[in-house]
Formats: structure tokens, sequence, C-alpha cells
């Protein structure tokens, strides 16, 4: 399994680390950039809430507001 390490960019640009690791030299990396502008926990919890969200009490609750 390949571990996830959580990182942030100080005011230099260099890679931080919250919480320290070690990895053998030679290791390859693969560095995702994600967004900072707080819509990660919406987009994450997306899947989850739409359990409730389709529900057909949920459509008829809400059915009013739609269109035609």
């Amino acid at each position: 399994m390949f571990p996830t390490i959580e990182a942030e960019v100080d005011a230099k640009g260099q890679i931080r680390p919250k919480e320290p690791f070690a990895l053998p030299p030679g290791s390859r990396l693969l560095i995702t950039v994600l967004e900072s502008d707080g819509a990660e926990p919406a987009l994450l919890s997306e899947t989850a809430l739409a359990a409730d969200w389709e529900r057909p009490e949920e459509a008829a609750a809400w059915s009013h507001l739609s269109p035609g």
C-alpha cells in the first residue's frame, strides 16, 4: 500500500511534511497539489450525503421548489 503524506509549502517554497517520515534512497514520489479553497470537505461528503438526498421522501419534500 502506498502511504499518503500530508505536507504544506512554507514561505520559501519548501515542502514541509506535517509528520516526520523516512524514505529509502531512490524512492519515487507523486505529488498532488490540492486547492486550498475550503471546498474539499464538501466534495468528500457529497457521496455520503447523496444516500440521503436521493431518497423518495426527500424528493417529495423539495418537489415544490422544482420547476414544472
